[in-house]
């Protein structure tokens, strides 16, 4: 294996069934869990490059630019088949987020909270993408978010020299170049409770809690350990994939 991904879902009492997804080496893709919506039929895909999987949802990435989707097709999140130039991939909950080699993006899906209203952002280099909100991260640093303003999600436009950014269902956080991390949104269960850390390479978001990756290989975490999500104390000697 050479990447993973996991069909996360918000918290909420009639969720909790996911999936998990994996790239091989030789651009075939692997999944496994719940299947409801055919999300884990990827046996037949070739040539992937990248992969990222949402609620009911998986998308590839193949190495000539174009996306391949298995999942639930009812809200258009899987509608990526005129998808083309594609150099990243993000999946909320509802809705899909791609970059092109131009720096250009594109959405679809659920764009209840106008979460997909990214037409115009240019010059980025990734996205993420949480339950009802989108992220983006250009070439020089800069943060931009759209979709669902009630929770502080989307204040990041303070935030400059920014290398890597990641977003949970409500909340959003990113690395800066001096190894420090920023978060904003919903803190109820303490997820944005990272201004102490530092030495960041890397950083995860889940629905209710943070992952952050030193460039030592220790793993820091913050927010909701219910399931034990946080439970990192014994990891060591991770490295970051970038």
């Amino acid at each position: 294996m050479v990447a993973v991904a996991a069909g996360n879902v918000h918290t909420a009492s009639n969720t909790g069934r996911s999936h998990s997804v994996g790239l091989h080496a030789d651009g075939t893709v692997t999944a496994t869990g719940w299947n409801g919506d055919g999300q884990c039929d990827t046996a037949s895909w070739r040539n992937v490059t990248l992969v990222a999987a949402g609620w009911r949802r998986t998308l590839g990435l193949v190495g000539d630019g174009t996306v391949l989707a298995a999942g639930r097709l009812r809200e258009g999140a899987c509608d990526v088949s005129q998808w083309r130039e594609i150099v990243g991939l993000a999946c909320g909950d509802w809705h899909s987020v791609g970059v092109r080699g131009d720096g250009t993006t594109v959405a679809v899906g659920n764009n209840r909270r106008g979460q997909c209203a990214i037409d115009t952002w240019r010059a980025m280099a990734v996205v993420a993408a949480g339950y009802l909100h989108t992220v983006g991260l250009t070439n020089d640093g800069r943060v931009f978010a759209v979709g669902d303003q009630s929770t502080g999600a989307c204040n990041v436009s303070a935030w400059r020299d920014v290398l890597a950014v990641a977003a949970g269902s409500y909340h959003t956080v990113g690395v800066t170049a001096a190894g420090r991390v920023v978060a904003v949104g919903s803190n109820d269960f303490g997820q944005c409770d990272v201004a102490g850390w530092r030495e960041i390479v890397a950083v995860a978001a889940g629905s209710t809690h943070t992952l952050g990756l030193r460039a030592d290989g220790t793993v820091v975490a913050a927010g909701n350990n219910e399931n034990h999500q946080c439970d990192i104390a014994g990891w060591d000697a991770i490295r970051s994939p970038n």
